[in-house]
């Protein structure tokens, strides 16, 4: 079977349809005709799930804050409040790309957005091109991991852990990230300043009579939102699917008090959101189909035994599979990973080497944020490529994330090494 989706994805076919075509050929082979009664409840039970109402909702908000120019007015005001510092400008851009995460979550518009704000005024500065690239590509997958997260609703709703609880317990580790990502650049900025120049001084002196009421209103607006949505489901008061309609409703509230909302503006909103989430949908429905079909011929316990005889204590057994999982994200979606090997290569984990489900998921989801950088097929390197002038190659683009995929992994392992950093904040909001 996985042969046969590989060729389909050689052949240049939609994943969406490969894992569907897949699906159907080996289960017409391996059940029959009686497969494709099981296989319609199979799908109306996923697509009645109240839980996954939350991914267009989500959507929603992000796209919304997108349009009501949040992002920018973020961007030019850190850049100037850390512009005095060597690397100020690229800690301005994770910075903002945090604030983004916990407000949007959607890793193209924060990337995009990034991509032409903040790139075009970094060339200008000095600033290398690779270290630029990186940057950006960087700071815009932290939506992937610091909630609201579509991955972990995803993660949730498979590994059937309370999103809420994969909320709370990802947010310290998204900030370790944000804290290796700072720290790497200011160190870079100290030992090759040529790489990451400082703001000359009379511009910042110009910005810093006014620069409290300036912060002040760019981040205002975001921590609001970010309050209203996440301090909701944190302290259980809703549910995800519930605080991302406060978000959607959040996201339209903040274009119209940026005088930025309009009849177009809704529109484009909402044919943006049916379009990502019609992908995201489909691919869901294949993957169902698919891994229905590989369940049902044992493959599962095929791949479970062969984790348990695998000679390597439990850590060792985690360690292989989040080596696969990063693997994988080289070559296929996060969506693929989430709805195929996810749950064939957890259970064994959760079941027979005792691992708590919540700690899992955020592992998990800190691990599936690399595949978003990891070349050939990390997205943010694409999107980034759609906006980035023509000085800017494919190359510098690989070879700007390079670093940060390394920072990536070795907060992922600080996350395994040390579980308070995902249990903190869930002992304090779940007693």
């Amino acid at each position: 079977m996985f042969a046969g989706m590989i060729a389909f994805l050689f052949f240049g076919f939609p994943v969406a349809f490969s894992l569907t075509f897949t699906g159907l050929f080996f289960g017409l082979i391996g059940f029959g005709l009686p497969f494709f009664q099981l296989l319609p409840l199979r799908i109306w039970g996923t697509m009645t799930n109240f839980t996954l109402l939350a991914v267009p909702l989500f959507v929603f908000m992000g796209v919304a804050l997108e349009k009501s120019g949040l992002a920018e007015e973020l961007l030019e005001t850190m850049a100037l409040l850390f512009g005095r510092l060597r690397g100020g400008i690229a800690i301005s851009v994770v910075i903002v790309g945090a604030i983004l995460a916990a407000s949007t979550g959607i890793v193209g518009a924060s990337v995009i957005t990034m991509g032409l704000v903040s790139l075009p005024t970094m060339l200008r500065r000095g600033y290398s091109k690779e270290l630029i690239t990186g940057t950006i590509c960087a700071s815009g997958t932290l939506g992937q991991i610091i909630p609201p997260s579509v991955i972990l609703i995803l993660l949730g709703d498979i590994m059937g852990v309370s999103v809420g609880d994969l909320y709370i317990g990802a947010f310290l580790p998204g900030f370790v990230l944000v804290g290796l990502y700072i720290a790497y650049l200011a160190l870079l900025g100290q030992w090759k300043p040529h790489l990451a120049p400082p703001i000359p001084r009379e511009e910042i002196v110009a910005f810093q009579a006014e620069a409290i009421k300036r912060v002040s209103i760019a981040l205002a607006p975001a921590f609001i939102l970010i309050v209203a949505v996440l301090g909701s489901i944190f302290w259980g008061i809703a549910s995800p699917t519930e605080g991302a309609a406060v978000g959607a409703a959040g996201g339209l509230i903040l274009t119209l008090t940026k005088g930025r909302f309009s009849m177009q503006m809704l529109k484009g909103v909402m044919r943006t959101t049916t379009r990502i989430t019609s992908l995201s949908f489909i691919i869901l429905i294949g993957a169902n189909t698919f891994g229905l079909v590989f369940r049902g011929l044992n493959g599962d316990k095929l791949i479970q035994q062969i984790l348990l005889n695998l000679p390597f204590g439990r850590y060792g057994v985690l360690a292989v599979v989040m080596a696969v999982i990063f693997f994988l994200g080289f070559f296929i979606d996060f969506f693929e990973i989430c709805f195929i090997h996810v749950p064939i290569l957890t259970p064994v984990l959760v079941t027979h080497f005792g691992f708590d489900p919540v700690w899992l998921g955020v592992v998990i989801g800190v691990n599936l944020q690399t595949s978003f950088l990891t070349p050939p097929f990390g997205f943010a390197l694409f999107y980034l490529r759609g906006v980035a002038p023509p000085e800017i190659t494919t190359g510098d683009i690989y070879r700007g994330v390079v670093p940060f995929i390394g920072l990536q992994l070795i907060g992922l392992m600080l996350v395994i090494a040390f579980p308070g950093i995902v249990y903190l904040l869930l002992g304090f909001f779940r007693g």
